[in-house]
């Protein structure tokens, strides 16, 4: 049993590869979540291959669903499968059940919207929807922010203005976030700014979410403190001083530190 994830434009129809496009045409079947949606890519390609339901609802029924065919491809409603839809579940099952298990790269909506916010890259996570309130809301949130890496998260529009607040109370309403709207479809707006210029910006929120919110930075531990674990690590001299450095001290302070007897 062979499964290809293959990932299907999220707004321009010409956002797919040659090769899912080959994966499409030469599969048994195309399970995904939306038939008609997936069936009016495959109608705009020529792709006569025939589309089977499998979405949160069914995916559960799997392996009877795909048992007749030998070659499936799967597509979500867009974008890669498995990212926040039922592309993860179902791999999964496969796994366990043995089939080999392939996934195409292709079109994403958080790559798109985390290059062009302009804030770093370079180490970054991916948080996906966030819980709709309570208390698991609160601390998902705060772990993001003592993460101190970039973390892009998606928001529905009706959800976008208490995340942005919400977000707030813990980043602080003047941290840098970009708010990415509409990825490659025709109203795409990428906003840069602080968390309330973009509350003050989206006053009735229309399209689909993507934010980037930068790296909160923790603040730099007590210096006291920090020389102790620093020399419990063996350091002394010139490495001890770059290392307090490097911690957020000052270089005056940090040359006191380092001179210190132990």
């Amino acid at each position: 049993m062979r499964l290809v994830l293959v990932p299907t434009p999220i707004g321009n129809l010409e956002d797919i590869t040659l090769r899912a496009l080959r994966v499409l045409r030469e599969a048994e079947v195309v399970a995904c979540e939306d038939t008609r949606r997936t069936g009016l890519l495959l109608k705009h390609y020529g792709i006569p291959t025939p589309t089977l339901r499998l979405d949160q609802h069914t995916v559960h029924r799997a392996r009877e669903l795909l048992a007749p065919y030998g070659y499936v491809a799967y597509a979500t409603d867009a974008g890669t499968p498995g990212i926040s839809d039922p592309g993860a579940e179902l791999v999964r099952l496969a796994l366990e059940w043995g089939w080999r298990v392939e996934a195409l790269p292709g079109p994403t909506a958080l790559i798109p919207a985390l290059v062009a916010s302009g804030l770093p890259t370079h180490r970054f996570t991916f948080e996906g929807f966030l819980p709709k309130g309570g208390r698991e809301r609160k601390e998902r949130i705060l772990a993001l922010a003592r993460e101190g890496r970039t973390a892009v998260l998606y928001e529905s529009p009706h959800r976008l203005r208490k995340t942005l607040e919400d977000l707030a109370q813990v980043y602080g309403p003047g941290h840098p976030v970009a708010v990415a709207r509409e990825i490659s479809k025709v109203h795409e707006e990428v906003f840069r700014g602080s968390l309330q210029e973009a509350l003050e910006r989206f006053l009735e929120p229309k399209g689909e979410f993507v934010l980037v919110l930068g790296p909160k930075e923790a603040p730099p531990p007590e210096g006291a403190e920090l020389l102790r674990r620093l020399r419990a690590q063996g350091l002394s001299g010139k490495a001890l001083f770059r290392a307090l450095v490097a911690a957020g001290l000052s270089r005056n302070e940090a040359y006191r530190l380092s001179v210190e007897e132990p």
